[in-house]
């Protein structure tokens, strides 16, 4: 075989993409997989790190009687009907029925996670979490393929396809300023993320009013997508994507849980210490993680908080979304604040109103925020002062709040059209907090190639693309994933059943 010869090469080290390698490895395969970024992780690496699947060895230790069709019927229920009728249902299934599977393929490699948690309308607790957090795929994956000899080179671009007598057979790539060519003997696959972060990618298939929003991974450009289209492949609900929605901007901090261990023993002394416990200590942990990653709740803006920019003007009625989030993309920065009073401060500070959750596992209230986000938390008794805290125009945003109460009092109709008659509540001062830098966001994206279970690429006709594989979010097939941890558990599961099919190819 050439020095630059292998049976499997895989475009992508995030999740799904290290899975597929390492399954491939496993089966006694020469794997290379190239990463574009000077490290692996892709979103999985970004990500809380829920896997769900029904059926699972810590259901049966919970007692809790599942089966992957009831899950099946339950994930219907997640997304408005408009996008759920766009699902591929019998792939759903398929990739439901072996989610199982992949999670106890996790655990044997030493991954550990606790739960199962509860998501609504889920009828059974389903959602596992990782321990200490989505790295721990990436770290642990990464170790076991150098356990099997695999081979991963990072600042890799893969530029494009090789294909010969109509198959397959390897990759450019640019590794650090260098091209080359790479062969596969088995076939290649397309693992490179999604395409949230790629404007023009976004504008073409959602709209042109979409591409100022950015993707919450800005190294998500589409590259498997692109690589895809041109070798032929059906691309599938391509408009579809979850998002785009408000989120706090990252902290400059790493999150508490990116200090723990993710592999080795430490890693595994920690999920035996998570699995035992308080319920009361784990929704502190994850409480943390909640005011990195959620998303404000709407209900702020339908209690009467409102958003403003870096002016301290209103721009947009704040009740309507997706509107909301693309006149937020459209501001100075692409950022704007999101104003409480002490009314607000005071409503948001206990059950049932929280400003993010996690839904049944932990919620988190003003003091949250103030503890644990003060980078994006700025409170004070003037209204004033709390402006010049973030760097919001003062002036403008006295005026915006004299302005609003008016509207409020039924003075003067709001010139964006939002209707205050269910609040009637005006914004007074005593204690002001703006919450903020917020951001729009695309969370993912869910379109993908047609694969078959092989996770094999179908072109126009439906007819397999020999040599070519797609996993994860470049491999979606049609299927609507829209629930905490499915995104992550597809990654996983069609990166281990795509090694196990290469290896089959021989």
């Amino acid at each position: 075989m050439k020095p630059d010869a292998y049976d499997v090469i895989v475009v992508g080290a995030g999740g799904s993409g290290l899975a597929a390698a390492v399954s491939a490895a496993q089966r006694g395969g020469r794997v290379l997989l190239l990463e574009k970024q000077t490290q692996p992780g892709g979103t999985t690496g970004i990500a809380v790190g829920s896997f769900t699947a029904a059926g699972t060895s810590l259901q049966h230790r919970a007692k809790i009687k599942d089966h992957h069709r009831i899950h099946a019927e339950d994930v219907a229920k997640f997304a408005p009907d408009v996008i759920e009728a766009r699902n591929t249902a019998d792939m759903r299934a398929f990739f439901l029925q072996h989610a199982a599977d992949t999670l106890e393929w996790l655990q044997a490699m030493g991954l550990s996670f606790v739960g199962p948690h509860p998501e609504p309308p889920n009828r059974q607790r389903r959602m596992h979490n990782v321990v200490p957090g989505a790295k721990a795929y990436i770290a642990q994956l990464q170790l076991q393929l150098a356990r099997h000899r695999g081979v991963m080179l990072c600042d890799a671009s893969v530029t494009d396809l090789l294909c010969e007598e109509g198959r397959f057979t390897g990759v450019v790539a640019c590794v650090g300023a260098t091209r080359r060519e790479f062969h596969a003997r088995n076939g290649v696959v397309l693992a490179a993320g999604d395409y949230s972060s790629n404007a023009a990618m976004i504008a073409k298939h959602k709209g042109s009013a979409y591409g100022n929003v950015e993707g919450i991974n800005p190294t998500a450009t589409g590259d498997g997508h692109e690589l895809a289209e041109r070798a032929g492949a059906q691309l599938i609900n391509m408009d579809v994507t979850y998002g785009p929605e408000l989120r706090f901007v990252p902290s400059g901090r790493r999150p508490f849980q990116q200090w723990l261990p993710a592999s080795g023993p430490w890693s595994r002394c920690l999920g035996w210490l998570a699995s035992r416990t308080p319920r009361r200590l784990m929704n502190a942990m994850i409480k943390r993680l909640l005011v990195t990653w959620q998303h404000p709740e709407d209900s702020l803006f339908a209690d009467g908080a409102i958003l403003v920019n870096q002016q301290g003007q209103r721009f947009v009625d704040e009740t309507e979304s997706p509107v909301r989030e693309l006149q937020v993309a459209d501001q100075p920065g692409k950022v704007a604040y999101i104003l409480l009073d002490q009314r607000l401060c005071e409503r948001y500070s206990a059950w049932p109103n929280f400003i993010s959750t996690a839904p049944d596992i932990a919620y988190a209230y003003v003091a949250d925020y103030r503890r644990l986000r003060s980078d994006v938390t700025h409170s004070a008794h003037d209204l004033a002062e709390v402006a010049l805290l973030c760097g919001v125009d003062a002036q403008g945003l006295v005026g915006t709040i004299q302005q609003w109460n008016e509207v409020v009092a039924g003075k003067q109709d709001d010139v964006f059209g939002r209707c205050p008659t269910d609040f009637c509540a005006p914004l007074v001062g005593g204690q002001w907090l703006l919450l903020g830098p917020v951001k729009a966001y695309f969370t993912t994206t869910e379109g993908g190639a047609m694969v078959d279970r092989q996770m094999r690429v179908l072109d126009d006709q439906g007819d397999v693309i020999p040599g070519l594989y797609a996993v994860g979010q470049n491999g979606l097939s049609g299927m609507v994933l829209w629930s905490h941890g499915l995104h992550i558990a597809w990654a996983m599961t069609s990166g281990r059943l795509a090694g196990e099919a290469l290896m089959r190819a021989e």
